[in-house]
């Protein structure tokens, strides 16, 4: 074991998380995750994820476990369909075979990065309810359970509303304007075939300017869908997520006159439904260094959904890990040069993530996002 590093602590264990503490492991280095969740089956982990080449696998190379991700890959379903609402199919790009940017679940994702870790790696139960820098460097972590500990170096790896961000950055997430509304189809070969149809073997979208219907094929026979729908907070806000008939009525209604195929995968979603409001930073989100402290992934760069988020949540991750074993016993330099590449290089997906909503949402939409796929120089 490498004992000239301080006790690192990494609150939270998404993708980015558990990529950091594994690919601290393969250098030898030991670190502690910090999870408010009380074990690794207590909630679902979402839908499907496609990984980059330049990014989510790189960092899953770095991490040693390429096989292991092979393992889980959904094969075919970079399949992508666009519809219109009336169910016309306006595009149609079959899965290549090539797996460029490969589907897996993000569940079995984390699966293989937890049980590549040493046992007691992840400390499950402890909400974080409070963190103080103690001079040095050093940071002491409180918890729901009363418990403490102190780090030598703390990464903020807790997502959008991260209780360490504070630590470095006034900023806060905010709104933009739009929220995504889960629904899942199970069985949809036999049950549900002609909105099976529809969805194809990947991705299907369905958009117009505003709201729009799109749906994942997801190993087992499984439609998960994401209804996309530019409101106000209020709205969303009004409805009641304990009634899950009542919001599926409600969310149905937006989609009147559309084909039957496409409004079954709320209607018939056999889940209840749950709102995801899109928040983000302000663009290009950065700090100053403070000592023994830094973020990864959405505490970091929190961005509308565009299939980058895990991705750039597992490089933040190997990158900090490779930066922490350069810098042997001198955590400020390592953390001064993780940041130095951080920010400059997430710095441009923001814009991408928003000419992605804009592509599917906006004024073009759906032909925005089919020149995108088609490489049509834009408008």
């Amino acid at each position: 074991m490498n004992t000239s590093h301080p006790p690192i602590a990494i609150v939270g264990a998404g993708l980015g998380g558990l990529t950091l503490a594994r690919v601290l492991h393969v250098h030898g280095i030991p670190a502690t995750v910090y999870e408010a969740d009380p074990s690794a089956k207590s909630r679902t982990q979402g839908g499907q994820l496609d990984i980059h080449e330049d990014d989510g696998q790189r960092a899953l190379a770095d991490a040693g476990l390429t096989a292991e991700f092979r393992a889980i890959i959904h094969e075919g379903a970079e399949a992508l369909r666009v519809l219109d609402q009336h169910g016309k199919l306006l595009f149609d790009a079959p899965d290549d075979g090539k797996a460029r940017r490969p589907e897996v679940l993000r569940g079995d994702l984390r699966r293989i990065l937890l049980d590549s870790l040493p046992g007691q790696t992840v400390k499950w139960g402890r909400k974080v309810t409070g963190v103080r820098p103690l001079g040095d460097g050093r940071h002491e972590l409180t918890f729901a359970d009363g418990a403490s500990v102190t780090s030598g170096l703390l990464v903020g790896a807790d997502g959008a509303w991260s209780k360490i961000r504070p630590l470095l950055s006034d900023a806060e997430p905010e709104y933009i304007g739009t929220t995504f509304i889960d629904t899942y189809l199970y069985d949809a070969d036999e049950r549900h075939p002609a909105t099976a149809e529809a969805v194809g073997a990947g991705a299907m979208y369905a958009l117009t300017p505003g709201k729009g219907i799109i749906a994942h094929r997801e190993a087992g026979n499984i439609l998960h869908t994401y209804v996309e729908l530019n409101r106000p907070a209020e709205w969303i806000v009004d409805l009641d997520f304990t009634d899950a008939a009542a919001v599926t009525a409600r969310v149905a209604a937006e989609f009147d006159g559309w084909a039957p195929e496409l409004t079954a995968l709320i209607t018939d979603g056999e889940t209840a439904p749950v709102a995801r409001m899109i928040h983000t930073l302000p663009d290009g989100h950065r700090w100053d260094r403070v000592p023994g402290v830094t973020l990864l992934g959405d505490a970091a760069h929190l961005m509308p959904p565009s299939g980058d988020g895990a991705n750039l949540a597992m490089f933040d991750g190997a990158e900090l890990a490779k930066a922490i074993a350069a810098h042997p016993g001198d955590v400020e330099a390592a953390l001064t040069a993780y940041e130095k590449e951080l920010f400059p290089r997430t710095e441009g997906f923001y814009a991408d993530a928003h000419e992605m909503l804009d592509l599917c949402l906006g004024d073009r939409a759906p032909f925005g996002l089919i020149d995108l796929v088609n490489g049509d120089p834009k408008p």
